[in-house]
């Protein structure tokens, strides 16, 4: 009996039992969900999702008419080559460059082959993908930026900037991100002319602004008084103290809010499909209406952005790490 109760009060035995339990509810978790998803009047096509996110595309590129090459422009992956006919009329061909055969000058015939053969693409997913990735990082960069200016100027003592800080957050901050983005597409994009990319990462980078000003003025804040005071009695003035001293200590409080906003903001990114933009959600959208699989779709694309928010923790994550051993 003795031996029982040492075994049931020992950590190693408290472990076993957790990790079972969480094996278990797992285990319990995929078998309501087969069993749901079982119940549901749909057929599963699991296997047309793959294409969607590469795809081998079928090239093949033959003379229309009897030519004369008139140039041959390397533009990437692509080759743009221009003929001359008998007419002076100019034919455009596009073949992959590393299909080239042709040069200036060369003669072509009408049904001559200039490409054939397969090559892998990306497919819409996949593209949508790397449009989300490239809004989101873009959309982190400027909000840091404008976040730490705008959190700067909300702790000075000067009036103007401070209450003109004040306006920005509280005006971002109580407005929908969504009539946001319809304002610098609409407005501030035909104003100054931006492409809808420009109008989106702009929306949100203002919007992760007035979020970052707040984190990064909570985070000023909660350094001690001292560590100002004494920065100024060394010889520093405002910008060197903020700078050397109370910023590096701020930011290692502030890393966890900021990746819950950096994370709350690759999710926003969905919200710019609005404005004709095909980022990963949108693509998604299409997919899904073009061959009604919306479930498999939606699944894929969930996974994705799980994927990017799950590296961009496991990323914050190290930091705090390395940030903790340097202490």
């Amino acid at each position: 009996m003795e031996i029982f109760n040492d075994l049931l009060h020992s950590e190693r035995f408290r472990r076993s039992l957790s990790w079972a339990a969480l094996v278990l509810i797992i285990v319990g978790l995929i078998i309501g969900t087969v069993h749901t998803t079982n119940k549901v009047d749909y057929i599963w096509r699991w296997e047309q999702i793959p294409r969607y996110i590469f795809f081998q595309e079928t090239i093949e590129v033959t003379v229309e008419e009897d030519a004369t090459v008139t140039a041959v422009e390397r533009d990437g992956a692509d080759t743009y080559i221009i003929a001359l006919n008998f007419l002076d009329e100019e034919q455009y061909y596009t073949v992959p460059s590393h299909m080239v055969s042709v040069k200036t000058g060369d003669e072509l015939q009408r049904g001559q082959v200039l490409a054939e053969g397969r090559r892998w693409k990306p497919g819409l997913l996949l593209t949508g993908l790397i449009l989300t990735l490239e809004i989101s990082v873009l959309s982190i960069i400027l909000g840091v930026v404008i976040g730490l200016i705008t959190g700067l100027a909300r702790l000075s003592s000067s009036p103007a900037p401070k209450w003109l800080a004040i306006g920005y957050i509280e005006l971002i901050r109580g407005t929908p991100l969504l009539v946001q983005i319809y304002i610098f597409y609409f407005f501030v994009g035909q104003v100054f002319r931006l492409s809808n990319f420009m109008a989106g990462v702009l929306a949100l980078s203002f919007f992760a602004g007035a979020y970052v000003a707040e984190i990064i003025r909570a985070g000023i804040q909660s350094i001690h008084k001292g560590q100002m005071e004494a920065a100024r009695s060394l010889g520093m003035n405002y910008p060197q103290a903020m700078r050397y001293i109370i910023l590096p200590q701020a930011f290692k409080r502030i890393l966890p809010p900021l990746a819950g906003q950096f994370i709350s903001l690759i999710k926003d990114s969905s919200l710019v499909g609005v404005i004709a933009l095909v980022e990963l959600t949108r693509a998604g959208r299409e997919i899904g209406t073009s061959t009604f699989n919306y479930f498999e779709v939606f699944f894929t694309v969930a996974a994705l952005y799980l994927i990017l928010t799950f590296s961009l923790s496991m990323l914050v994550q190290f930091l705090e790490r390395r940030f903790a051993a340097s202490d």
